[in-house]
């Protein structure tokens, strides 16, 4: 007697209504989701276009206005170009008002920033290498110093600089100003967890065994890891160098050693004294010819600040 077999249905294989079901769901979620990515980047559009709006509307007015003459500056409407196009005219005026002053000015400031914002930044270097691959007695310490410097505003220490520096006899110099620019409490700190991943302790240690030294093995080896954060530091310190204006303030009474920002509030202040030359167009003017080396220096180190702020942020 033969038993009749009852086929048992497969929990394996899904049927065609839980196929056609699962197939349907996906395209539901495939539609909501693309409706809530598409709502997103709309949203995310609108914003970014109003914080480029933000961004170059003084840019916009600067240039508008650098392209006016003394008088058409003060009767025009200000966002957009009235009579003569005047900016090679106020570019020349510029650069020959006053003996050059102007001229001078942007030496200085060069000067301020190559030396200062380009030790600040090896400095930095150099600190934030040891304090991530060598141990040492202290080291918690001085990471809770570092932090509170970066805490501490530079406004906050400008006076107590100033009566520092008088008692030494270096008030009305440039070392007034390229001293305390060495210090970048900020850059430190991002070269320190910047080189913790990425210089690979192992390699460090390969070139060790190799003979290498360790002012070769930073040199050679570490640096080139460390080239991304270095730049990214590199630009912090030019800019905050370049726009410093409170401490040349106090620091300096010689227009000699005045930088740019000084300078042309100078020029900007001396139209509200007695039988003072009210040179607004020039002080507009000096101040686009200001932003064009930012504007330059980001542009052919944007690759690598990039770089280095992402790669600087992601650890472990």
């Amino acid at each position: 007697m033969t038993q009749a077999t009852i086929p048992v249905p497969s929990t394996t294989a899904p049927t065609r209504s839980a196929r056609s079901s699962s197939r349907a769901t996906r395209h539901t979620r495939s539609l909501g989701g693309r409706g809530v990515h598409q709502r997103r980047s709309i949203l995310l559009t609108i914003v970014m276009s109003v914080m480029v709006v933000y961004a170059l509307f003084p840019l916009f007015w600067l240039f508008v206005s650098s392209t006016k003459t003394q008088s058409e500056l003060l009767s025009s409407f200000g966002l957009w170009f009235s009579g003569d196009f005047s900016l090679f005219d106020n570019i020349a005026q510029t650069l020959s008002y006053g003996n050059g002053e102007f001229v001078r000015w942007f030496g200085n400031t060069l000067l301020y920033v190559v030396v200062g914002a380009g030790g600040a930044t090896l400095l930095a270097a150099l600190g934030g290498y040891g304090l991530a691959k060598f141990n040492f007695p202290g080291k918690k310490g001085v990471f809770a110093v570092v932090l509170g410097a970066v805490a501490i505003p530079g406004t906050a220490l400008a006076v107590p600089t100033f009566l520092m520096f008088s008692q030494l006899g270096l008030t009305n110099t440039p070392w007034s100003i390229i001293l305390p620019s060495l210090i970048s409490p900020f850059g430190l700190y991002l070269i320190w967890t910047y080189a913790l991943d990425a210089v690979p302790t192992e390699v460090l240690e390969a070139a060790r065994m190799d003979g290498a030294g360790e002012m070769r093995t930073f040199f050679t080896i570490s640096l080139r890891l460390l080239t991304p954060g270095i730049v990214t530091v590199l630009l912090f310190t030019v800019v905050a160098t370049w726009n410093n204006y409170f401490l040349p303030l106090i620091m300096l009474s010689e227009p000699t050693w005045y930088p740019l920002t000084v300078g042309l509030n100078q020029w900007n202040a001396q139209s509200q004294t007695v039988g003072g030359d009210a040179i607004y167009n020039l002080v507009v003017t000096g101040s686009l010819l200001t932003i064009v080396p930012i504007i330059v220096a980001f542009l052919f180190l944007q690759k690598y600040w990039q770089s280095g702020l992402s790669a600087g942020s992601v650890k472990a």
